[in-house]
């Protein structure tokens, strides 16, 4: 038997694997059966029409040039973002050197208040009570009397504004808090200023409060906010069920003085005007707060 008889007894199998021809120099083609096109086996062979195709580019290399700047821009801003962060963090936590005697103030203005830590939240001294800031008004009314409001919960309404909001707003989160605890560090048990900065704390916690009152409007028409007065509502947080520890839930507060609202105390928009459009008003009001 000669070869030629030797290749007609090739079944089936072998006709598909001799049917497998060399498309280019050292790689076989993908032809499965004989007489159907080519197929691209790998990137740059030839396709159905004879092409050769190009691999395909994912990523920022698959976008076009415009975008593929605008990207690298965008990861370039965010990178430098972060490696300023980063800084910020580490000359807020290292000890104190030179770039932070000289830079403190940049410092303090990266991390306050928006990157604030509060170490209450850890241990071993968690902050187990909740307070809360009131204000009352007293109010000169149109007919030349005086009449005091209820107690307003300042507190309670920053929570309702920040319950539920899922941006809520700095200011709602932490002005009325810090200010709070800026004036609870600057004074005694007695409510007497600590240092400098009593005084400080005093005039802006008391700005707070008239401004939070004047928006609340507790007065009808022609009435006036003569004087403001705030307390704190300290409760003990109730323990845990599983927790054999006793605590009184009856609320602690602690009552500030009566301030007198001066005419630098009125909101910008319209204290000037106030003031000025009413100079007899405005002597009652430090004569007032003379007498007291």
């Amino acid at each position: 038997m000669d070869r030629n008889d030797e290749g007609s007894d090739v079944g089936p199998e072998g006709a598909a694997e001799r049917s497998v021809q060399v498309g280019t120099a050292g790689q076989p083609s993908q032809v499965g059966t004989a007489g159907q096109p080519s197929q691209v086996g790998t990137a740059g062979q030839p396709g159905r029409d004879g092409v050769a195709e190009q691999p395909g580019r994912v990523g920022i290399a698959g976008l076009r040039l415009g975008y593929q700047i605008a990207a690298a821009c965008a990861l370039a801003v965010v990178a430098a973002a972060a490696c300023v962060h980063v800084a910020m963090l580490f000359l807020h936590v290292a000890p104190s050197n030179t770039l932070t005697k000289q830079h403190g103030d940049v410092v303090d203005e990266w991390i306050y208040p928006e990157f604030e830590q509060n170490w209450k939240l850890f241990a071993p001294n968690p902050l187990q009570q909740n307070v809360a800031v009131q204000a009352r008004a007293e109010l000169r009314t149109a007919e030349g009397g005086v009449r005091t409001t209820e107690w307003y919960g300042l507190s309670a309404e920053d929570g309702a504004a920040i319950d539920g909001s899922l941006l809520p707003s700095h200011t709602q989160q932490n002005e009325l808090r810090r200010a709070w605890d800026f004036y609870v560090g600057s004074h005694d048990s007695q409510n007497r200023p600590v240092g400098l900065r009593g005084q400080l704390s005093e005039r802006y916690v008391r700005r707070i409060a008239y401004l939070r009152l004047d928006r609340e409007e507790p007065g009808g028409k022609g009435d006036e906010i003569a004087r403001v007065q705030l307390r704190s509502k300290t409760t003990n947080v109730r323990p845990p069920k599983w927790s054999d520890e006793k605590v009184s839930l009856k609320p602690a507060y602690r009552v500030l003085p009566w301030w007198t609202v001066e005419p630098d105390d009125l909101p910008l928009a319209d204290g000037k005007g106030r003031a000025d459009a009413d100079p007899v008003g405005r002597a009652d009001a430090d004569a007032e707060g003379a007498a007291r």
